[in-house]
């Protein structure tokens, strides 16, 4: 019985992504297969309405260790979940769905919007971000090129 996963690329257990969408065009993510969920480092949420649609406007420091850099973005609100974060702590979260860039391949996530800015990285990919998709290595990093704007 074949799986179909030998064929699946390999990624490390972290990564440079992009979130083109969001405007974050470099940030170092963990991937955490252990997490159902993906999140973002986010602080400064505002939920507004736009044209009748639920809206959320975040900042983010995609860069660690470095509050100076700060990117703005919006996003229509999927939902808002609640979600456990890695203490056990049951916290409800915004949800939004964006576009998340391996290196050269672009696909749509959801993602909560979370502050992480204790942890060590400020983007998680969860696994279901990454199935279908990928094989995680977890003893390699940087495995996939980086994002196309940071490659040329």
């Amino acid at each position: 019985m074949s799986s179909g996963a030998t064929t699946a690329a390999i990624i490390g257990w972290r990564e440079w992504v992009a979130l083109p969408t969001l405007g974050v065009h470099a940030i170092k993510a963990k991937i955490d297969t252990g997490a159902r969920s993906s999140a973002l480092h986010a602080f400064a949420v505002e939920r507004f309405e736009q044209a009748g649609r639920s809206m959320v406007r975040f900042q983010a420091h995609p860069i660690q260790r470095n509050d100076d850099y700060v990117v703005t973005a919006e996003a229509a609100l999927l939902d808002e979940r609640e979600v456990r974060n890695s203490g056990g702590q049951a916290e409800l979260r915004p949800v939004v769905e964006t576009l998340v860039q391996v290196g050269g391949v672009v696909w749509a996530i959801e993602l909560t919007l979370t502050n992480r800015d204790e942890m060590g990285f400020r983007l998680l990919l969860g696994r279901q971000a990454v199935r279908r998709r990928y094989l995680v290595d977890p003893g390699r990093s940087y495995l996939q090129p980086l994002p196309d704007p940071l490659s040329k």
